[in-house]
């Protein structure tokens, strides 16, 4: 697939300069660097920020992303120096799984990774997930790169330090906060996704624009009239918004990183009542924030005005407009299955006006189930 329109010229193999968000984790600090062209200085990106030279890097990817950017990235490590090896894992939230965790574990084990190895997690959400959640618990702890190729991840997943794997039903069950050494965000990789995972990725920026307001919600609204990934610049936008509360609230503990979950609430349920394979999780993260809106008018306040702004705002990124494919009382069912449910009741994320997210939101279940209906028939 070619480059997305709109895109700056630049000549082909020359990495464009790179815009550099620090992240302050306590003293787990990192930076995540944005620029096209950066997967190709990966090697000297990840031997200033990571262990030693010649010290081992896994890349672990899956059996989408490995055709198109395995190569390239050992070939990047290599040239810096760093002993390289890889670990190609099965695609899809469903390979989630404590199975997929063994394999993984196994291989670095086989590999003989050491404390000042690292691993370098090449792929989506659900790779920086696995290997991140690896990097975290192999010999109680080995260096991470997160080096997100897809849209969801870059502004989402990759940033925060949160790593998991799904258990049963329950989505990220097992898991726990493991911040990365460094981040890369090459925008080059995403001229490559599907334009399903685009859409599913917009979910996210949506998101964010949404809770941030004011200029990122106006960028927002810019970019996602085009029918293409996001800039650099929009990307930086998401990635200070992101950055700025989990430096609040690392292990959400204080309560400021709740609002992240705007969405999520029903989102999760409905991508868990299709089996992780109905709606990708950015689809069933858009229906959650559909619904939020809807909740929000009714329980914080949000302006009628402002609520339309939102529907039209995921309308135009190309995200589902109503629910199907799954039961109602299933979705219900797994609401209240939700990890974050306190006290037998699931804590919402609402909006009083845009750019200001109330959290902790108690929902009457009869309404919990009034908004699936209006989901279903909107």
């Amino acid at each position: 697939m070619s480059a997305p329109s709109g895109a700056p010229a630049r000549a082909a193999g020359q990495p464009s300069a790179a815009l550099t968000v620090s992240v302050k984790v306590g003293g787990d600090g990192y930076d995540v660097a944005i620029g096209a062209g950066l997967l190709g200085r990966l090697g000297e990106l990840v031997g200033g920020s990571v262990g030693k030279r010649g010290a081992q890097a896994v890349v672990v990817c899956d059996e989408h992303v490995a055709p198109l950017y395995l190569e390239r990235a050992l070939s990047a490590l290599g040239t810096a120096g760093q002993r390289t090896a890889s670990i190609v894992l099965p695609p899809g939230e469903q390979a989630k799984t404590q199975v997929t965790l063994t394999l993984l574990y196994d291989r670095l084990y086989d590999l003989g990774v050491a404390r000042d190895d690292a691993v370098v997690a090449l792929g989506g959400g659900v790779v920086g997930d696995m290997a991140g959640y690896a990097a975290a618990t192999f010999l109680r702890g080995v260096g991470l790169v997160q080096v997100p190729t897809t849209l969801l991840a870059m502004v989402d997943a990759a940033v925060g330090g949160k790593v998991a794997v799904d258990y049963r039903e329950g989505k990220n069950y097992l898991g726990t906060f493991y911040q990365p050494r460094l981040v890369v965000e090459d925008p080059d990789t995403l001229a490559t996704l599907p334009q399903r995972e685009v859409r599913s990725g917009w979910a996210e920026v949506v998101k964010q624009g949404l809770l941030a307001g004011g200029a990122t919600l106006e960028l927002t609204e810019a970019g996602v009239a085009r029918p293409a990934v996001p800039d650099a610049r929009l990307l930086e936008a998401d990635v200070r918004f992101k950055a700025a509360i989990v430096e609040r609230d690392p292990r959400e503990t204080t309560g400021a990183r709740a609002m992240l979950n705007f969405g999520h609430t029903i989102g999760h349920a409905i991508e868990a009542a299709g089996g992780f394979a109905g709606y990708s999780h950015g689809e069933a993260v858009a229906l959650g924030l559909r619904a939020a809106l809807w909740l929000s008018e009714r329980l914080a306040g949000l302006d009628a005005r402002e609520a339309a702004r939102g529907q039209t705002l995921i309308t135009a990124a190309g995200l589902p407009e109503r629910l199907a494919g799954v039961g109602a009382a299933e979705v219900a069912r797994l609401i209240a299955r939700d990890k974050k449910v306190a006290a037998g009741t699931a804590g919402f994320v609402l909006l009083e006006s845009i750019g200001r997210a109330v959290t902790g939101v108690a929902v009457p279940a009869e309404m919990q189930s009034e908004v699936i209906a209006w989901l279903m028939d909107r």
